[in-house]
């Protein structure tokens, strides 16, 4: 009998670097990872940026977790109907302004200059360019874009517990989608196979391997764990999870139930 496999947790993270953001549902498009995912960026002073025409740029670009670890002590959300960004620390509003207009971003950047001024030269700016996203992934040989869906197994980050004997939280890993229900590592052998989640249907283009980022827990703000080096020393790989182009439209939802193409499936 095939495993049941579903969708456990959805999350965006419509700023690279800040917190995650729950949903229920959400709706893919062909091409396209999920709606405001990564759409802006805290970028360094000296990054250049074209919004007409914006170029892949390595993480190191912009402010972000491998480096700037304290970012993990905000919860920050993202009103996409207003494009107001509300950041608060321990339960108090630090900060709520408008994403989407100079005026806003100018406040939200003296903020991050601020919160920063120990780790970060000069001040931050929010960036976006329409149609691009801020992530870490290139596009990977026999896909057709870098817009990809991120997609962990909750078992494999179970089986790295067992290794580790202290708790792993999943959001230190930054997926979109959070799924259980097939056996640690499986998921490696989806690459070049298509699976379908709710009414959308996805190819699986590459394992993700991790950096440094990942040491930091999203719960206390300190590098407590050196997640790429254990996952090498303790299985081989430094990989945690898959990434998937999306090549048919639909909504998903938490909850919904995966499945593989029955010609490609290996489980």
């Amino acid at each position: 009998m095939k495993p049941s496999i579903s969708v456990v947790k959805i999350c965006r993270y419509p700023v690279k670097g800040l917190s995650a953001e729950l949903l229920e549902r959400v709706a893919l498009s062909p091409g396209k990872c999920l709606p405001h995912d990564r759409r802006f960026a805290l970028a360094h002073a000296a990054t250049r940026i074209d919004p007409e025409r914006p170029e892949w740029l390595p993480k190191t670009n912009f402010v972000m977790l491998m480096r700037d670890e304290k970012l993990a002590q905000l919860r920050t959300r993202f009103e996409e109907h207003s494009g107001h960004l509300t950041i608060e620390r321990e339960g108090q509003m630090l900060l709520r302004a408008q994403l989407t207009d100079a005026a806003g971003r100018d406040r939200i950047n003296e903020f991050f200059a601020g919160f920063l001024k120990d780790t970060v030269r000069g001040t931050p700016r929010v960036v976006e360019a329409p149609g691009h996203t801020f992530s870490d992934a290139r596009q990977k040989p026999n896909s057709t874009t870098y817009h990809y869906v991120s997609i962990v197994n909750l078992a494999s980050i179970a089986a790295l517990e067992q290794e580790v004997r202290v708790p792993v939280d999943p959001v230190r890993f930054r997926a979109n989608l959070y799924i259980e229900g097939i056996p640690a590592w499986s998921e490696f052998d989806w690459v070049d196979s298509e699976i379908t989640v709710g009414r959308a249907r996805l190819r699986v283009v590459s394992p993700i391997v991790r950096c440094a980022a990942t040491a930091v827990n999203p719960s206390t703000a300190e590098r407590d764990l050196n997640i790429p080096a254990i996952l090498l020393k303790k299985f081989g790989h430094a990989h945690m999870g898959v990434y998937a182009e999306v090549i048919e439209g639909g909504e998903i939802a938490r909850g919904d139930s995966l499945a593989m193409d029955a010609a490609r499936s290996r489980l």
